[in-house]
């Protein structure tokens, strides 16, 4: 998947989940681990990394 399509998604689910949004994705890695489909859990994976990039990122802009 492509990197803009990955913060994308991540930006998606934090609109949607809030502080829920890494759950939420991980929960859609377990479920892709469930189905054997290992290319949808790198993805969700790396959707993770940018919730947590994406946050750290916002929880930094509110402290100006």
């Amino acid at each position: 998947m492509d990197p803009k399509d990955i913060y994308r998604t991540a930006k998606i689910m934090i609109d949607l989940h809030g502080e829920d949004a890494p759950v939420k994705a991980a929960l859609k890695a377990d479920r892709c681990l469930g189905n054997g489909d290992l290319e949808g859990v790198a993805v969700w994976e790396s959707v993770i990394r940018a919730i947590d990039e994406l946050s750290a990122t916002k929880g930094a802009q509110s402290l100006h």
